[in-house]
């Protein structure tokens, strides 16, 4: 019979991670043996006997929570927003101090909407074929960054999907933007943030040619929609065929083979 995963979810007063706690709960293979909100202590997450932390807290705290994990030799999945470039090499740096048959494995998840993740492939996929592409994202006010996660990484991986293919500078002639009417620039990809009450999430990926436009877009319009995403990261950190590390996305876990 095959052991349960022992859970502890970080943020569970917060509506993902309620919903969450029911999720995992509800899962036949995951046992919720902690759940840790403000002002309690890492260390019950220990004590609790966990194997992996789900993290849906702050971007201000989560940092300090992903390097408790390391240091305790548990897996994490990371569901809080505001994980770049810098903070994905610090976790990189940590992990690679502690590597050993047992050190532990971090998941960066930006969306955990198995929906988003495939928008996200087929956007990348679709770059070179296009002389331009934008990306706008829709969020509800609450969300404290911008733009998205899911909008960040998605503009760089097309980003770096055009460099792949040589292809040459998207064209635009502007010259004067002083109130950023043209959004965001990452990567080479302008990415517009609309925040706007009574929406959850939604990614529109626009590219076009001469002759032709193509749009990529997915909507989650309850958060329910994450759930599949968290069951999947929490049953396959420390368990990919790339072995142990830092893994960011999910479509390692999504397209895994081994």
């Amino acid at each position: 019979m095959q052991t349960k995963r022992r859970v502890a979810i970080l943020g569970h007063r917060g509506r993902m991670g309620h919903l969450a706690c029911g999720t995992v709960t509800a899962a036949e293979d995951l046992e919720l043996v902690a759940t840790i909100g403000r002002g309690d202590r890492l260390e019950a997450a220990v004590q609790a006997g966990a194997d992996v932390l789900l993290d849906l807290t702050r971007p201000d705290v989560v940092m300090t929570h992903i390097r408790f994990a390391v240091d305790h030799g548990l897996d994490a999945v990371i569901g809080t927003s505001g994980i770049g470039a810098a903070e994905l090499a610090t976790i990189e740096g940590w992990l690679a101090a502690t590597a050993t048959d047992t050190a532990s494995s971090v998941l960066v998840a930006p969306n955990f909407a198995i929906g988003a993740v495939l928008a996200a492939r087929f956007a990348r996929e679709a770059a070179p074929f296009f002389d331009s592409a934008e990306i706008i994202e829709t969020h509800h006010p609450a969300k404290l960054d911008a733009p998205s996660g899911t909008a960040v990484a998605v503009a760089e991986s097309m980003t770096s999907a055009r460099a792949r293919a040589d292809c040459p500078p998207m064209p635009d002639a502007t010259v004067s933007d002083p109130l950023y009417a043209r959004g965001a620039r990452v990567g080479d990809i302008p990415v517009h943030a609309i925040r706007l009450s009574g929406a959850v999430a939604r990614l529109e990926v626009l590219l076009g040619n001469g002759a032709e436009t193509l749009t990529i877009s997915h909507d989650s319009t309850a958060r329910e929609s994450f759930m599949p995403g968290v069951l999947a990261a929490l049953r396959a950190v420390g368990r990919l065929a790339s072995a142990r590390g830092l893994t960011v996305g999910l479509e390692d876990v999504l397209f895994a083979t081994g």
